[in-house]
């Protein structure tokens, strides 16, 4: 017989029932995506903010503080302590490899520059001629082939700084070639196919370099060009990092010597960029890392309010749904307020009356979560598709925590009515008086 009212239940009220459906189908399918883009989204995010360079600076031991103005780096080249490019391969041999997106070395060198000749143009121009010009040239990788153990593996400013936008073509790592600042070349006068005197050294411009930064002022060449000028083959002076990080909490800013050897292995093997940093300096010897903090709060804070945004989405979706269900149930109800009392004075006690409703809101919750998961599936894939140009992975777990939900609105929605229908006076009722 209960079995039996359920259905007569959904049979006689197709349209109420299809309404209230159809709340939950939708508040479910927003619940479902934002929270299958939430729990996918931090490596995503953090990808897509890896394009936009380094979070993590490696440099020596001894090196405690560069004098920089204007991007010029003003400490006397005999000062500096250097890192051993032959060190570099290394890294790819740390706990969290997999996680260096990509690294690029650099060794910076104050020269001066003088401009030889443009090209098809045997002519010197003397208006750009300027031996006491100072620049600052900057040695490093741009697309340089690395070998550690069986592992081949690309490094250099290619990967690093996919923003930089070159006019002209990129200089090979074993060229003369160079590439020049945008604001540098207006300044010298130079274009692709030109040819600089930099320390002695003749370097062809290969291509102009916009960046929006200080490069637009320096000359990039490759390492072993600066290596040449200093003196020293197989110096570096810094190694750019770019790497996956999780956002950093207490646990992960705290001194690893201070921790527990339980807690130092759960340090060491989360992905904080403190625990990278400590591990680069365990990969390459005489170094000291840290993270670019500026770079890694604002990662963090980015990831947050998006991560935010998304959970008072879908607090509203489902605050929207439960009261569209809230509305449905109450007019149902009211429709059946002459079905109840019947059951009142037939003897059916509060319960009863109670489970009766409450079992059909359950049977809604359940099929409306389920076509609201395969919407919210679907619905979750193309954002991905969208913004990340990339699959979500919706984990299994997700499908029963969607049902739960589905139910626990439902319910939220649907208890105020219940309680009114438990509150019926048969008589009154069946007279018509209610």
């Amino acid at each position: 017989m209960f079995a039996r009212l359920i259905y007569e239940s959904f049979r006689r009220q197709q349209r109420r029932k299809l309404l209230a459906g159809v709340a939950i189908t939708l508040g479910v399918s927003v619940a479902t995506a934002m929270i299958a883009v939430a729990t996918d989204i931090g490596d995503k995010i953090n990808r897509e903010l890896r394009t936009y360079g380094a979070n993590l600076v490696v440099y020596p031991d001894q090196k405690n503080l560069d004098v920089v103005i204007g991007g010029v780096n003003l400490k006397p080249a005999g000062g500096d302590t250097y890192l051993d490019e032959a060190d570099l391969p290394k890294i790819k041999g740390m706990f969290w490899r997999h996680n260096i997106v990509s690294f690029a070395p650099v060794l910076a060198v104050n020269t001066t520059v003088t401009r030889v000749s443009d090209p098809g143009s045997p002519v010197e121009d003397p208006s750009h001629t300027d031996p006491s010009h100072t620049v600052q040239l900057l040695g490093t990788y741009f697309a340089k082939q690395l070998k550690y153990g069986e592992e081949t593996f690309t490094a250099g400013a290619r990967s690093m700084y996919p923003y930089w936008k070159v006019n002209g073509a990129w200089p090979a790592d074993d060229s003369q070639d160079a590439l020049v600042g945008e604001a540098l070349a207006r300044e010298l006068g130079v274009q692709p196919g030109s040819e600089l005197n930099l320390g002695g050294h003749t370097l062809k411009v290969s291509g102009i370099l916009s960046t929006g930064g200080n490069e637009d002022s320096q000359v990039i060449a490759p390492l072993d060009i600066a290596q040449a000028m200093v003196g020293h083959p197989g110096a570096v002076g810094r190694v750019y990092v770019s790497a996956l990080t999780k956002p950093e909490d207490d646990f992960g800013r705290r001194d690893p010597r201070s921790l527990s050897p339980a807690d130092y292995d759960r340090w060491y093997c989360s992905p904080y960029a403190n625990s990278i940093a400590f591990q680069l300096q365990e990969a390459i010897p005489h170094s000291r890392a840290e993270q670019i903090r500026q770079v890694a709060q604002n990662e963090g804070t980015v990831l947050s309010r998006i991560k935010g945004l998304m959970l008072l989405v879908t607090l509203a979706a489902l605050l929207a749904s439960a009261l569209a269900v809230s509305a449905a149930m109450a007019t149902a109800i009211f429709e059946r307020r002459g079905e109840v009392g019947l059951m009142k004075a037939l003897g059916a006690h509060n319960g009863l009356v109670a489970s009766m409703f409450f079992t059909e809101a359950a049977l809604l919750a359940l099929i409306g979560g389920a076509i609201g998961y395969a919407i919210g599936n679907l619905l979750a894939q193309r954002i991905g598709l969208w913004i990340f140009n990339s699959r979500i992975a919706i984990q299994p777990v997700l499908f029963p925590v969607v049902l739960a939900i589905a139910v626990i609105v439902t319910f939220a929605g649907s208890a105020a009515s219940i309680r009114k229908a438990m509150k019926f006076d048969p008589v009154l009722v069946l007279r018509g008086d209610a």
